[in-house]
């Protein structure tokens, strides 16, 4: 446990010490309200945070990555994964110490966003049911995303390969519960085979998700995701120590 908390302490602190960071929160905040407010959110008049969650699938397929994409590439690049692995810490304590990390720099980045809270709680009364449900499938979401980001961070040593596998995987993973992709997959494909893709779609979860509906094959879907990546992962980084 000892190793983990090292890892994790190490990794989060990494992300505050370099302009980086800080360029990412800005980047994503400003994108954040840019798109809800473009998408007409005082238009419909309606004091809710709708049209900002709807936004968070497209924002994450490219800020994620963008996150994830150096926790082992830039290791391997500069060659102290090799130090890492030798130290008296497992490769799953590495794995998770990393992944954690990242995701509670994730979670700052979304709780920086409460400004939105503070400005539809001003226009009206929103459902704070709601915006907590949006926020916790936004949270899950980006532990989803980051867990793909950490096996393709470890797969390449190259970020920018990395990067780009990790969000087209993150974008078939969303774009797959599309209605236009599953109407269009529809035309060759049969009925079942829809729903099954569909049911896989992580757009599909976060939207159930997003209205307020806990159920628990949508948290279930997340948290499989997540494990099913970091444990990818941390076969691809065992195999490499073994080696």
């Amino acid at each position: 446990m000892n190793s983990f908390w090292a890892v994790f302490k190490r990794e989060l602190k990494s992300y505050f010490t370099t302009p980086v960071a800080y360029v990412f929160l800005v980047v994503f905040l400003f994108f954040s309200g840019y798109l809800t407010f473009k998408q007409g959110f005082f238009e419909i008049r309606q004091a809710d945070m709708q049209a900002f969650f709807m936004n968070m699938p497209l924002l994450f397929i490219f800020m994620v990555p963008a996150t994830s994409m150096r926790l082992w590439s830039e290791e391997r690049r500069v060659g102290s994964i090799e130090l890492l692995l030798t130290l008296p810490v497992t490769v799953t304590q590495a794995v998770l110490g990393k992944f954690f990390a990242a995701w509670l720099f994730l979670v700052i980045a979304l709780a920086l966003t409460f400004p939105m809270v503070i400005t539809v709680s001003y226009l009206g009364d929103p459902d704070a049911g709601l915006i907590i449900m949006g926020y916790l499938g936004s949270v899950l979401m980006a532990g989803g995303f980051l867990a793909i980001g950490c096996f393709f961070s470890a797969v390449s040593k190259n970020q920018v390969i990395s990067f780009v596998l990790s969000v087209v995987a993150c974008a078939v993973l969303v774009y797959a519960g599309m209605p236009t992709t599953l109407n269009y997959l529809s035309t060759f494909l049969p009925a079942g085979l829809i729903t099954a893709i569909g049911n896989m779609s992580l757009q599909t979860h976060f939207e159930s998700i997003q209205k307020g509906v806990v159920e628990f094959r949508d948290i279930s879907y997340f948290i499989l995701l997540i494990i099913g990546w970091i444990a990818a992962c941390s076969f691809i980084l065992d195999g490499r120590k073994a080696s």
